[in-house]
């Protein structure tokens, strides 16, 4: 009998993070707090921009397409900002986290001049956070949270479209779409047409993406999944470059030795941290 409280949840992030290194996943997505028991999370301005602008978009796709911007997108991202002002939201000084809100203001701008698909019929999946059994034998749940699903009622399809904050554009190698793909295909019935990304930073129109094959996607992801289950059921997480750490892992290797400042709790309970930029161990020498 399978029990989705017993099971590997996996996500993008998820997975990325144990690609990156094992021991910043374990770190991350493991790991408690032997006072609080909670887990421990790194704030930092791009995390915190990213959030704020995903909040105010992803939100319209639960409003009806006719009032869906009675409200200016503007305002909605002031009341999402506070979320993540101050230290909260890894920012040390004014300074940075005006030029970070800024940048966020123009996004939202952007999008509320030039709405696009979010002006057309969307689709909302049902569940919280969409999730579906990868493995039932395995005991592994494949999750995560799609930004967009226009729907096109002509043809009963829809369009998956992820809203990028970040001036990078997403890796070739990225399992992102692979994984979002699975995800609409198995948390509700309608086919998937086409996938974009809409790059928020410097593009008014969205960027065409070939749809990952299902079939690879899932036996990839699963592979992968695997690979999880046995280092946690091993309880084994090295980081790859060894015991010096890397830098996936390192920051968080910090907050356990207390170099970390505590600045509150996420929506979910997890213990916030920031980190002064100036790494404590190169302070008591000085290169000359």
């Amino acid at each position: 009998m399978t029990d989705k409280y017993s099971a590997l949840w996996v996500s993008h992030s998820s997975i990325s993070a144990f690609l990156e290194c094992p021991r910043s996943y374990y770190l991350k997505n493991v790991y408690r707090d032997p006072q609080t028991h909670h887990k421990i999370k790194i704030a930092s301005p791009p995390l915190s921009l990213g959030q704020a602008v995903h909040e105010v978009i992803e939100s319209l796709s639960a409003i009806k397409t006719n009032i869906r911007f009675n409200k200016s997108l503007l305002d909605r991202f002031e009341d999402s900002w506070k979320k993540v002002s101050g230290k909260k939201g890894g920012f040390l000084d004014e300074s940075t986290e005006s030029q970070y809100k800024q940048r966020g203001q123009l996004m939202i701008n952007r999008v509320q001049k030039n709405p696009g698909p979010l002006g057309e019929l969307s689709i909302k999946i049902n569940q919280e956070l969409p999730h579906y059994w990868l493995s039932e034998k395995d005991n592994i749940i494949l999750c995560g949270k799609i930004d967009w699903l226009r729907y096109s009622p002509d043809t009963n399809t829809v369009d998956i479209i992820d809203f990028k904050t970040s001036r990078y554009e997403e890796g070739k190698e990225s399992l992102q779409l692979p994984i979002y793909h699975l995800l609409v295909k198995n948390c509700q019935h309608r086919e998937v047409n086409m996938a974009y990304y809409w790059y928020l930073e410097n593009n008014d129109e969205l960027t065409p993406k070939e749809l990952p094959d299902l079939v690879e996607s899932e036996a990839k992801i699963m592979k992968i999944a695997k690979r999880i289950k046995l280092q946690r059921s091993l309880e084994k997480f090295d980081c790859p470059v060894g015991e010096a750490g890397c830098r996936y892992c390192l920051p968080y290797e910090r907050i356990l030795k207390g170099e970390g400042e505590f600045v509150g709790n996420d929506e979910f309970g997890a213990d916030i941290y920031i980190l002064d930029k100036t790494n404590k161990n190169e302070e008591d020498s000085k290169i000359l």
